[in-house]
């Protein structure tokens, strides 16, 4: 039976890039204009042409802009909306994709099986946690029950010491980690304290130490400058404000910044390539 990381690698490929689409406001949202979502449509679609022109290896839509996120169960509206824009974004597009409805994975997974999305973002898995929304108590077990019952082959990707958060019995980031691979996460993501703010690479070697077999990706701060560095140890990353004009995830993609960040990637690539030649 091959490995996760190399079931990851074969999917999405060495040193991976998953460009965020951060949506606008949804139905529902304290944000949200009225106006209906076809504007959203044609937004989601264009920044999924940019990141796949850049070259990014994968994309993932999320709902960014609904803050305040709801600690448990998402709505209706929120779902179908989401499986709207996900369906349109998927005929401009032919890389994989995530989907990440904060925090409800399990409606994530729903949206990923009707668009055949390759991969769902759990941002709390297992551990209980604290954030502006109160107490956020993951359910793995009714997750990964309905992954079983929709499609097995949906890839979760799992968070450990979500930004945003703070565990409600803190725990080493790599305890952590070890519990989402152990109950089944496919990759696990490590992150900075705030969206956009770097990660501790101190953080990404204990991850790795501990699941040597299991991708672990880079969740918030990598950019062009970084990127060498995370990768010498990281499997991949989700990358999302550093692609974003000005460097601000609610902006629009910035087509320079996205070429800028995938050549230095094909840089460690070819040199992790020279090293095995």
């Amino acid at each position: 039976m091959k490995s996760k990381l190399t079931a990851f690698t074969e999917m999405f490929g060495p040193k991976a890039i998953i460009g965020m689409v951060h949506l606008p406001p949804l139905p529902g949202s304290p944000l949200y204009d009225d106006k209906g979502i076809s504007s959203t449509i044609e937004y989601a679609m264009d920044e999924a042409r940019k990141l796949q022109g850049g070259g990014v290896d994968a994309i993932e839509i999320e709902n960014y802009l609904d803050a305040s996120y709801f600690p448990d169960a998402v709505g209706p509206e929120l779902v179908s909306a989401m499986a709207i824009i996900a369906h349109e974004v998927r005929k401009v597009t032919d890389v994989p994709m995530g989907i990440c409805i904060l925090a409800d994975p399990t409606a994530g997974l729903a949206v990923a099986h009707a668009v055949r999305a390759q991969f769902v973002r759990a941002t709390f898995f297992t551990e209980a946690s604290v954030d502006v929304s109160g107490l956020v108590l993951p359910r793995p077990h009714q997750l990964l029950r309905y992954r079983k019952f929709l499609d097995p082959s949906i890839k979760i990707f799992a968070d450990v010491h979500i930004k945003h958060s703070a565990p409600l019995a803190p725990r080493p980031i790599e305890e952590s980690a070890y519990d989402a691979a152990y109950f089944q996460a496919d990759a696990v993501i490590v992150s900075g304290k705030h969206t956009g703010f770097p990660t501790r690479m101190d953080d990404v070697r204990a991850v790795k130490r501990v699941l040597p077999e299991v991708p672990v990706l880079i969740g918030s701060g990598l950019r062009q400058s970084t990127a060498a560095e995370f990768f010498e140890v990281a499997d991949g990353a989700i990358v999302g404000s550093s692609l974003k004009k000005d460097g601000d995830a609610a902006n629009p993609v910035d087509c320079e910044r996205v070429r800028a960040l995938m050549e230095v990637v094909r840089g460690v690539r070819q040199a992790r390539e020279a090293e095995r030649a």
